[in-house]
């Protein structure tokens, strides 16, 4: 076997353009994982060769990603709201995009005093998680019906050190009582069975149960939004994920169950990503 330089095996991007839109942070982050060093290694010693031992888990790696495992299964982690999270196949891989529902979450709560939250299908924990650390006076609650999922979010609250959040294994509501939540947030499955992504990419390797509902992704949804109003307080606010095309249709199913004040936010793709509604008791 012949010898790899960084600048060799950085190079080996250019096979994985065709499946990746990354493809080059891609490569660079399975390239850091091997050597344990950080990207700006990288292109401070391109000409260092790397060792035999090195060279065989980089090639190793990569011929995972080119078969399209995703590179957060690979490394067995995700960086989200600046948090190292630990990933697996349990859960869905957090998205840059669902960001915007943290910023939002944080806008929504921002002169509240010790707030309750409560975080429906929390997966890895992310969204719970991401809220903790900027409130610390915040409770936050994380609910996932899957227990490996629950176990998964547990052990990153753990690595993290965050005290002020906790998480139960629940289908949705059923295993808490009616508390007063001045904030519901969720990023629950809402893509359509049929969809033909569902056979590309990273969602080839996640829990269809995390990423499918019926009714053309608007089953749990329209779940959520019924049953909100008996756990939040009076002007608590249910803030969801959703489809990119399911904005409109959100919006009409928050107003019917008569929450108040219903919009939406667009995400960093310019697609309708969030939308959320407040509860008063009248």
């Amino acid at each position: 076997m012949s010898s790899l330089s960084i600048a060799d095996a950085l190079a080996y991007r250019g096979q994985l353009a065709a499946l990746s839109d990354s493809a080059d942070l891609d490569t660079a982050l399975l390239l850091c994982h091997c050597l344990n060093k950080p990207r700006s290694y990288l292109y401070s010693w391109p000409e260092r060769e790397l060792t035999a031992t090195e060279q065989a888990q980089f090639q190793g790696l990569f011929t995972r990603r080119l078969a399209g495992e995703p590179i957060a299964h690979i490394l067995g982690y995700r960086d989200f709201w600046s948090l190292p999270l630990a990933v697996s196949p349990a859960s869905l891989i957090p998205r840059p995009d669902t960001e915007c529902l943290v910023e939002r979450a944080l806008e929504i709560i921002i002169s509240q005093d010790k707030p309750q939250i409560l975080d429906l299908g929390t997966g890895t924990g992310a969204i719970a998680l991401a809220l903790a650390s900027e409130r610390a006076d915040a409770a936050v609650l994380g609910l996932d019906y899957v227990a490996e999922a629950v176990a998964l979010a547990e052990s990153n609250r753990v690595a993290l050190g965050l005290s002020n959040v906790c998480f139960l294994q629940s289908d949705w509501f059923a295993a808490i009582d009616a508390t007063q939540y001045q904030l519901i947030v969720s990023n629950p499955p809402y893509i359509d069975p049929d969809d033909p992504h569902l056979l590309e990419g990273d969602v080839r390797f996640e829990p269809r149960s995390a990423l499918v509902a019926a009714d053309s992704g608007m089953a749990d949804l329209k779940h959520i939004i019924s049953q909100a109003p008996s756990y939040l307080a009076e002007g608590g606010v249910l803030l969801l994920e959703h489809g990119f095309q399911q904005a409109a249709a959100v919006r009409e199913v928050l107003s019917e169950r008569g929450f108040s004040n219903v919009e939406s936010r667009r995400d960093y793709g310019g697609n309708e990503r969030i939308s959320w509604g407040v509860w008063r008791n009248e």
